[in-house]
């Protein structure tokens, strides 16, 4: 008769808290600059980085990325590449 085996180790659910990426306005880039490296930092199609780069012109700033706080660090770095400015925030 067999017996059910134990499983080596627990699993446990780690909830990972999300990152906001926040991208502020500035008068040194263009429109352009901007969603061409939207595009680059976060993978979001050309009209979603022009949606994000008209928000953050008209309202100041605009939440271009969410996920986790690593991925959100990479994202803000590829941004200031080119000096954009950009902060970090949990959701």
């Amino acid at each position: 008769m067999a017996t059910k085996a134990e499983p080596l180790e627990s699993t446990t659910n780690v909830v990972i808290e999300p990152w906001l990426v926040v991208l502020l306005n500035d008068d040194h880039h263009t429109f352009d600059d901007v969603i061409i490296q939207l595009v680059r930092a976060t993978g979001c199609s050309t009209d979603r980085a022009g949606e994000i780069a008209t928000e953050v012109h008209t309202e100041g700033s605009a939440i271009c990325f969410t996920g986790s706080r690593e991925r959100c660090e990479l994202v803000a770095s590829i941004l200031e590449e080119i000096q954009l400015r950009v902060r970090l925030e949990p959701a």
